[in-house]
């Protein structure tokens, strides 16, 4: 990738979430600081037979205590998990912003970028397991209406009457990362003024199931990093941020959380569901990343890392870092969230890329919990003795997908002059 010349500058101005350890931003931040773990028992389907029966649940959730954005009681009964966990965390998002509601005047051009995974599955497997016991005529077949993934951005440009571009990315665990990517795009290129953008995922049987089959989860709780690490705790949540050009920000005085700086995308080629051990695909979507955000690898303060827990893809992503930063790659703090929420799957990248920028905002570096024996192949500083009161400026973020779907965004610090050119 070279580097993109438009010099439009595009900030985060508004962020909100939900996941397994808070329920909005100001929860959120302090969870991450004091290296809250959400991972425990599933509730929300039975687990009997599974290799484990935790996850990083959103426990008593409810969508209209979160914000009086949040629609009325007969639409929430047409919203899916995923759905409602995205509208909550867009209602906070565009509060924070100062655009809630978001004015006539912009309606048209803004717009809804998501990621996406399992969206309503779970309000189809409840259906089907009605249609088994009950048959056709105890079914309502209304409860499929957010049965897709591009629900929860349906709902969103509906609930609040947007106009703009609206695009839903299913690329696995790289899909909120993707999204942020895109939505910086199409803010560079005038398409839009105002991007709603993220990701959003609920915990699934069939996906739980899956991944049991794998063998791919801990049965536990995720290890990121850890010699004896047995793979992901899966995990659920939406990640919102709201972004806007500097000019339109500074224009009405928005609050500015930092700056979207660069992406790279590329594809390992290799195998549907392993990485590749050399990590050629993840090196290069770092290495197009820090080309496209204008700086040099020696810029980079933190490393937000994929950090998934499984064997194979904590050295794979070593490998990639030690790749593109060399023997800098040994002084660049590097932590996985997962190890926190869980892996969300679609929201992912749109949660990781939140943390990385309250990382900024907020001047510390969120820890890798549960990392107790470090992985020999696995050496470098995972920040493993909790969260760290060292404010990074600029922030790489690795969201590294089945399929071999890489995306890596690059977040930076606001300044005046732009901490590029710093």
């Amino acid at each position: 990738m070279k580097r993109n010349e438009n010099s439009k500058r595009v900030v985060i101005t508004g962020l909100g979430t939900v996941n397994a350890i808070s329920k909005g931003i100001e929860e959120f931040v302090l969870a991450l600081k004091g290296g809250v773990s959400g991972i425990g028992p599933i509730t929300v389907f039975d687990t009997e037979g599974s290799r484990t029966n935790t996850g990083a649940e959103v426990n008593d959730f409810d969508p209209r205590g979160m914000s009086p954005g949040i629609p009325t009681e007969f639409s929430i009964k047409r919203m899916s998990r995923s759905d409602l966990l995205a509208m909550a965390a867009t209602a906070e998002a565009l509060q924070d912003a100062g655009h809630f509601p978001v004015s006539e005047d912009i309606r048209e051009d803004t717009g809804v970028i998501m990621g996406g995974g399992a969206g309503g599955i779970p309000e189809a497997e409840a259906l089907y397991w009605d249609y088994l016991k009950d048959g056709a005529d105890g079914v309502r077949f209304s409860k499929l209406a957010s049965l897709f993934s591009a629900s929860s951005a349906d709902h969103i440009a509906t609930k609040f009457g947007l106009m703009g571009p609206k695009t839903t990315f299913m690329t696995a665990c790289s899909s909120g990362a993707t999204a942020i990517g895109y939505a910086r795009d199409l803010i560079r290129s005038n398409a839009a003024k105002l991007i709603i953008t993220g990701g959003t995922e609920p915990l699934s049987l069939i996906t739980y199931t899956g991944f049991n089959a794998l063998r791919a989860v801990d049965p536990e709780y995720c290890k990121p990093f850890d010699k004896n690490r047995q793979g992901i705790s899966l995990g659920e949540g939406a990640g919102i941020l709201i972004l806007e050009s500097l000019e339109d920000a500074l224009r009405r005085g928005a609050k500015i959380y930092g700056e979207v700086l660069g992406y790279g995308i590329t594809c390992d080629s290799h195998h549907m569901t392993a990485p590749d051990p050399e990590a050629s695909g993840a090196a290069r979507a770092m290495k197009s990343a820090i080309i496209d955000a204008g700086i040099t690898p020696e810029r980079i303060d933190y490393i937000n890392a994929h950090g998934t827990a499984t064997p194979t893809n904590d050295v794979a992503e070593t490998n990639g870092i030690k790749a593109v930063f060399k023997k800098m790659a040994y002084d660049i703090p590097v932590s996985s969230t997962k190890s926190m929420i869980g892996h969300t799957l679609g929201a992912a990248g749109a949660l990781e890329g939140l943390t990385s920028v309250l990382a900024i905002y907020h001047g510390f570096i969120p820890p890798t919990i549960h990392l107790t024996e470090p992985d020999p192949e696995c050496d470098l500083d995972y920040v493993s003795d909790g969260a760290r009161d060292v404010g990074p400026n600029i922030v790489l973020s690795n969201s590294f997908a089945f399929g071999g779907n890489n995306t890596t965004v690059i977040f930076g610090k606001y300044t005046e002059k732009g901490i590029v050119n710093e």
